[in-house]
């Protein structure tokens, strides 16, 4: 999970794997990484999943990078609230596309603490619309959640889990193909250079 400080990614985690949420005041920044493990059935099938909770402050942006190798789904996550986190999702782009091993990487946008949207004094300043738009153009899964309230949590995970075994079908498929593929350049110069001859 990645994304700005403050935008509820630990919130939603806990809400995810414990079932639980804390008040605002009783959680703090995440220093580095932390991560939860979850056992979770989908469609008849039980995944493991292993999700980090990274450090959304610029100071572990060089720590944290490293968690993106190997990832199978990453949920980059602002706050509708907050109308910089949702700006700075560009630079979270980057970073992962400058990072990530996996070119198959499962994309999902979850735009949090939409709970706030429905209070007397609507602090919302991110418009579900533009988060869809955003979404769409950076080719990824999109969610609007509240870790208050539950709503959206369990999907961003299942959608992303729903995803992860269609695509990695299709690497299994291609990396069997480049198995079977010979390399006639580089038998050639192999044969050429053992100094035998067939006849």
């Amino acid at each position: 999970m990645i994304g700005d400080s403050g935008t509820g990614k630990s919130s939603l985690l806990l809400r995810f794997t414990d079932d639980a949420w804390l008040q605002p005041e009783e959680v703090a920044a995440t220093i580095g990484v932390d991560f939860k493990v979850k056992i979770i059935d989908v469609d008849n099938k039980k995944y493991k999943l292993t999700i980090w909770d990274t450090a959304g402050q610029e100071r572990f942006r060089t720590l944290t990078s490293s968690y993106y190798r190997g990832a199978q789904g990453v949920i980059m996550v602002y706050d509708v609230t907050q109308r910089d986190s949702f700006a700075h999702l560009e630079t979270w782009f980057n970073e992962l596309d400058t990072y990530t091993t996996n070119p198959l990487v499962v994309k999902m946008l979850v735009g949090n603490k939409i709970d706030k949207d429905g209070s007397n004094d609507s602090s919302r300043q991110v418009s579900r619309k533009e988060g869809e738009a955003f979404a769409k153009r950076m080719g990824t899964l999109f969610v609007e959640s509240s870790a208050k309230s539950r709503s959206g949590v369990i999907d961003a995970f299942v959608e992303v889990i729903a995803e992860t075994p269609e695509l990695y079908q299709k690497t299994a498929a291609h990396a069997a193909r480049a198995a079977n593929t010979v390399n006639l350049d580089q038998q050639n110069n192999q044969s050429g250079e053992s100094g035998g001859s067939c006849c």
